[in-house]
Order: C-alpha cells, then sequence, then structure tokens
C-alpha cells in the first residue's frame, strides 16, 4: 500500500460521527445539518430537462478533454465574468471539463509535484480538506498559512520564509474562502503572482464559490483577472478551479472545469487521459446550458444574501461572528469549545454544524478552527433562519 496514506488525517466527517457517537437528540426538532456545504435551492429545470435530451450520448465514449462546444461557453463565461476582453482565453488551450472541481483539485498536485525534489505545498489554513490529502499523497510536505481574524481571514504572504517558497511546488488558495468567507483582492494576487515568478510554483485557486457574494455591483475578482491585469497575458503559473455545484445548485451533476496556463493545462490533460474521468456526454450538454444562462445564478445569489443577511442578524448579538464577503458559510466564534458546542448543539437542538478544528491545523503554535464553528447556509431562507433562532436561544440558556 502507499506509505503516504498513513499520514492522511481523518477526514471532516468521519470525526464528526465519532464526535456524534453515543449522543441523542431532542425529538420534538427536526433534524437540520448546517455542516456540509450542499446547496439545497432546486436547479433550474432546464438543466434537467437537457440531461434527459442528450441520453442517448451515454451509448458513447466521451473524450478527456470534453466537447468543444463545452469549453467554448466556459471560454465565453470565463471572458466574460473576469473581463478578459482580448482573445486571451481559448478554449483549444487553456480549458478542460472536470467531474466536479474536488477530483480536479486533488489530481492536480499529483501531476505537478515533484517528489524527489523534498516539495511543499502550500495551503491556506483553515482548508478544504482535500488540499492537504492531495498534498501528502503526492509526497510533498503540506505548508500551513494561518488566515486569522486580524488579518480579514486573509494569508500573509511576507510571513512565509524565503526557504520554504524555494521548495514551494503548489499553493491551493481559495476565494470565496471556505470556511472563513474572505475574498482575495487584486494586491494579494499580485504579490503572490510576483512569488510564483520569483520561485516558479504554480498556484492552484478554487474559486468554487466565486458566484455568491455580497455587494451585486462588485463580484469577487479571480486570480486569471488578476494576472491579465498584470500583462501576464499567458497566465504564468495559474489553473483555476469552478464547477456548477454552488454556482446552479447542481452538485449532483459532478459538473467543472479548470482553466490557465496553457502548458499547465497540457500537461494536466496528459495526466487525466491515463487518470480515466472524462465526464459523460449528457453531462456535457447539460452543463453548456448551464454556463450559457446567467438569470439562475443572480436568483440563487439573491437568496443566499437574502439568508446571510437575516441569520446574521439573529446570531451577531449572541455570537462573534462577521458576515461573509462570499460564499455561504458563516465562521463565528463559540462560548465554548468548538467540539462541545457542536455536540451540545446537536443534543439540544438536533442542528449539526462543523467544529473548525477539523478544518484547521495548528501551525506556529496557533489553530485558527479552534473555537470556531463552520455553519453551512445552504437551506431554504425559513429553515436557517429557524435553525439561527435555535441556536441563538441555545447559546442564551447555556
Amino acid at each position: 500500500m502507499n506509505a503516504h496514506l498513513q499520514q492522511l488525517h481523518r477526514y471532516p466527517f468521519e470525526k464528526l460521527r465519532e464526535l456524534f457517537a453515543g449522543a441523542t437528540p431532542v425529538a420534538d426538532q427536526p433534524a437540520l445539518s448546517l455542516g456540509l456545504g450542499e446547496p439545497q435551492y432546486p436547479p433550474p429545470d432546464f438543466i434537467a430537462e437537457t440531461l434527459a435530451s442528450h441520453l442517448s450520448g451515454l451509448s458513447k465514449y466521451p473524450l478527456t478533454n470534453g466537447l468543444l462546444a463545452l469549453r467554448q461557453a466556459i471560454t465565453d463565461w470565463l471572458s466574460k465574468r473576469y473581463q478578459l476582453t482580448d482573445n486571451s482565453l481559448d478554449p483549444e488551450q487553456h480549458v478542460l471539463p472536470v467531474n466536479g472541481t474536488r477530483e480536479a483539485l486533488f489530481a492536480i498536485a499529483q501531476a505537478i509535484v515533484d517528489s524527489s525534489q523534498s516539495p511543499v505545498v502550500a495551503m491556506t489554513n483553515p482548508f478544504y480538506q482535500i488540499y492537504e490529502g492531495a498534498a501528502i499523497l503526492s509526497g510533498a510536505a503540506p505548508y500551513y498559512l494561518n488566515t486569522p481574524r486580524q488579518t480579514a481571514y486573509l494569508p500573509d504572504f511576507d510571513s512565509v520564509p524565503a526557504a520554504v517558497w524555494q521548495r514551494c511546488q503548489l499553493i491551493y488558495i481559495c476565494s470565496p474562502n471556505n470556511p472563513t468567507g474572505s475574498v482575495i483582492q487584486c494586491e494579494h494576487y499580485s504579490k503572490l503572482l510576483n512569488l510564483a515568478d520569483q520561485y516558479d510554483f504554480v498556484i492552484a485557486s478554487d474559486e468554487c464559490y466565486s458566484e455568491i457574494y455580497q455587494d451585486e455591483d462588485n463580484p469577487p475578482i479571480g486570480l486569471l483577472q488578476a494576472a491579465h491585469q498584470m500583462g501576464n497575458t499567458g497566465f504564468d503559473h495559474c489553473i483555476v478551479f469552478n464547477s456548477l455545484s454552488k454556482r446552479s445548485s447542481v452538485p449532483g451533476l459532478r459538473s467543472g472545469f479548470v482553466a490557465g496556463n496553457a502548458d499547465i493545462i497540457q500537461q494536466f490533460y496528459r495526466y487525466r487521459t491515463y487518470h480515466g474521468c472524462a465526464m459523460p456526454l449528457p453531462i456535457q450538454y447539460a452543463s453548456i446550458a448551464a454556463w450559457q444562462d446567467e438569470q439562475h445564478v443572480i436568483d440563487n445569489r439573491k437568496r443566499y444574501r437574502q439568508t446571510i443577511n437575516d441569520v446574521y442578524a439573529v446570531l451577531n448579538p449572541v455570537l462573534s461572528v462577521d458576515k461573509p464577503d462570499g460564499g455561504f458559510f458563516l465562521w463565528p466564534q463559540t462560548p465554548m469549545a468548538d467540539t462541545t458546542f457542536a455536540r451540545e448543539l446537536y443534543i439540544n437542538c438536533n442542528i449539526t454544524v462543523l467544529p473548525g478544528q477539523y478544518l484547521s491545523r495548528k501551525s506556529e503554535g496557533v489553530d485558527p478552527g479552534q473555537n470556531r464553528v463552520r455553519l453551512a447556509l445552504v437551506h431554504s431562507h425559513h429553515q436557517c433562519l429557524t435553525a439561527a433562532h435555535h441556536i441563538r436561544d441555545f447559546i442564551s440558556n447555556s
């Protein structure tokens, strides 16, 4: 067996099941999970209709690089969304469809990391657990960049020693961030891109929450947009990941893409040809329809915005919590240990939240996830608001 498997931490939801072992929730409250970031809003009907109308495609093997029409739809969306107006993206060179970004975020480390060079894979802390697992199984040492409240939940790239950057081959960033909701600004991208030029590492930008944000007139900037503004029109060192899961409320469709530097995409395509993970044709056609429609995304964003603002208004008087700039998570401090809070809330209210320490590691003597929990506001407005009132009452009575 691969010896690196023994280095993997238990997955957060495995830890959560162990935390709840032997606990019996109250019987008079319906169960509600705010622990899993799985959108529960109904997806637009046209996605399922398009999927169903192309089921004949199940009789054909799909190509690794997908339909040109899908890559064109993704390229058109990226160019419009991130103001890449000079045809700097080519669907033949810069884009690959993937079966959800989770598998691609994992696979990119396996394709990029040279384990013979004592590599480091850096990531913000707390983080999506796939980043750490991908680093470990690629033979790299994870390096955790703390993102505490004092830095507005953003990484301080200046604090990283030069010796770490010299070994760094890949860095994972996430904006809007899971779980903090922070949004990386242009100056942070510029600093990171300059470091990538200096030390020759790849920036893997997880932008799966890019279409859920507070200010309708100011969508979060992306890595390709920042690179383009700096004159890096070849997107050197850049690869971004996005999907329809959050944008279109279709996590079960498993449809996303990677886009960026043509050389990186070409090598990743070579890897994926052997990996065997081409997207089925019916899903490709449904994805084309989804990427070409924005109205359902606007409607989706309005629902999330209302829910986030209303839940925040209920919890802010009793919890130390910041309103996120993007994404659908709240990341409050807890009045007791995060694991105790999660277990007691489950017992007393039948509400599941995820302890923050399950999403972080102790680094530089600090665990930025300790005494925090992640609340995923993915259910209906009524369900989330009802849960918020129960959480408020639970805290007030504790």
